[in-house]
């Protein structure tokens, strides 16, 4: 499945759109009150909230043997967030990744993720350029196991991985993941970031066409594609 668009509610667009333009190097259009941010091949949209969403959770694909050239790209960037005196963390072992967090602004947090079952990358050296997509999107709802069953009924998008619970549950493939959690759970690698529910808009392209609402005006919208695309 991959994450071809992506509206998130923000405080700040003027502080979040400079954000992905200034620190990280994206590509950012401001249209009306919305910026767009080209990720790779995904569309990040940020629209102003009426009130607080709470920090979100992103997470962006880098290719596979790039880690190291990653790492040393970020910290000339951003500040990157540990646990336990650690920085940089495998994925389950059903996910074949390793990941670096980051801090956001207005207390995002945000990943870079090198899933190894991916293809590696070209570039001699680590650029924007090199993000591939987005490819988790952290959504906070009421009851995740329902939010699980639903995407499944509604666009056969599978748990993925062997991690779902009552309180976390990765929904989509190695390409595209929605990242269903239960609010007031911290977001990893954090304990103060708390998951909120806010309004956010999904679209992508996975086994079939189909959508759903999540809660609090959550919408997820997915379009078939032929299985060579995925």
């Amino acid at each position: 499945m991959h994450l071809s668009r992506i509206v998130l509610p923000v405080l700040d667009v003027d502080e979040v759109a400079s954000f992905y333009r200034t620190t990280l190097g994206l590509p950012v259009q401001i249209e009306e009150e919305v910026a767009t941010v080209t990720v790779g091949r995904t569309q990040l949209e940020v629209c102003t909230a009426g009130s607080a969403v709470g920090p979100h959770h992103l997470a962006m694909t880098i290719p596979r043997n790039t880690f190291g050239s990653a790492r040393s790209w970020l910290e000339e960037r951003a500040q990157l967030l540990s646990r336990d005196g650690e920085d940089e963390f495998e994925g389950p072992s059903s996910w074949n990744s390793r990941s670096l967090y980051f801090d956001g602004p207005e207390g995002a947090v945000l990943e870079l993720i090198e899933r190894r079952d991916l293809p590696p990358g070209r570039a001699s050296t680590f650029s924007a350029k090199e993000l591939v997509c987005v490819s988790e999107v952290g959504i906070a709802v009421p009851d995740v196991e329902q939010a699980a069953a639903l995407l499944q009924q509604s666009a056969g998008i599978e748990t993925y991985g062997d991690l779902a619970s009552r309180d976390f549950a990765a929904v989509g493939d190695l390409h595209g993941l929605l990242i269903l959690v239960r609010p007031g759970r911290a977001w990893l690698p954090t304990s103060d970031r708390y998951a909120a529910i806010a309004p956010t808009t999904v679209e992508a392209v996975g086994p079939r066409s189909g959508s759903c609402t999540l809660g609090a005006g959550t919408s997820i919208r997915v379009t078939e594609s032929s299985a060579d695309h995925l």
